[in-house]
């Protein structure tokens, strides 16, 4: 068996080309331009990466960019300050706090900071207890790329037994959520989790976000298994020993070209849902009933 690949930059780029078009009808009707807040903490290079990534593919869409850098000795309470004003700033949409923060922030109350309607990033509290129980609410942008890439390619989830390896609040936590609504059955697994290769060699579904570089063997995936590598390591490598699990698995997510894609393709199409919804209020998840 050789594995098919989740061409997810081709899922997205299908996914960036539906946002433009809605972008431009929001600007015939209401005059209005989506505005996305990028705030970065630091002078992290990966990070400044991620963001003018992220800035280059809002101006394909037609979305402004609001970048907001500071300084990386800000304290919790200076940058809460930034975010609460963002919040409260009627011209932007969307807020995104560039992940990770230095050590001494407190990243959870950064988050906090930011409004449900404008976390368009899917990471406070609000959002996941959205994602949970189906509220209105924005998704988590990485675990929802992944559902969307799944079903772009009619990969059926219900009655399926998915491993989720990692924990992460933005990405193991909700994605087995929205998962666990779609009807599969799913197994959390960590960094203390026992016989790992037998959990994850269960699964019809894996998803991989733990940021260790080929963690998972290919040898451990179940014949005819998805695999979705959500990590990204030096040197283009995934969480998952990519060429041995294409030998076992049905279908599995290059690195890269496959999950990033979709998280930043997300990220814009929930701008777009954010600048389109009713004032302070946000739009019914997406992902979990397509």
């Amino acid at each position: 068996m050789s594995a098919a690949e989740l061409n997810g930059a081709l899922v997205a780029s299908k996914l960036l080309t539906d946002t433009a078009q809605r972008v431009e009808l929001l600007k015939y009707a209401s005059g209005k331009t989506p505005c996305l807040a990028t705030v970065l903490v630091g002078n992290d290079p990966a990070s400044h990466t991620y963001v003018r990534m992220k800035a280059n593919r809002c101006a394909d869409v037609g979305i402004r960019s609001l970048r907001v850098e500071l300084d990386a000795k800000i304290t919790t309470a200076e940058l809460v300050g930034e975010l609460l004003t963002l919040s409260n700033d009627d011209d932007v949409d969307g807020i995104l706090l560039q992940h990770p923060v230095p050590r001494h922030i407190d990243e959870r109350a950064a988050f906090e900071a930011i409004a449900p309607h404008k976390d368009v990033d899917g990471v406070t509290a609000a959002s996941f207890a959205a994602t949970a129980l189906g509220f209105p609410g924005y998704e988590s942008c990485t675990p929802s790329g992944i559902l969307r890439l799944l079903d772009a390619y009619g990969i059926d989830i219900a009655g399926k037994h998915a491993a989720v390896v990692g924990r992460s609040p933005i990405l193991g936590l909700p994605v087995g959520m929205l998962l666990l609504r779609r009807n599969a059955t799913v197994t959390y697994c960590h960094s203390r989790t026992a016989n790992l290769p037998d959990q994850v060699g269960r699964a019809d579904i894996v998803v991989a976000g733990v940021g260790q570089p080929e963690l998972i063997r290919g040898s451990w995936i179940k014949r005819g298994a998805v695999v979705v590598d959500a990590g990204y390591n030096p040197g283009n490598v995934g969480d998952v020993e990519y060429a041995a699990a294409c030998e076992r698995a049905r279908w599995i997510t290059p690195v890269p070209g496959g999950v990033g894609p979709m998280t930043i393709a997300v990220l814009l199409a929930q701008t777009a849902d954010a600048a389109g919804a009713p004032a302070g209020t946000a739009v019914r998840l997406t992902s979990v009933n397509p």
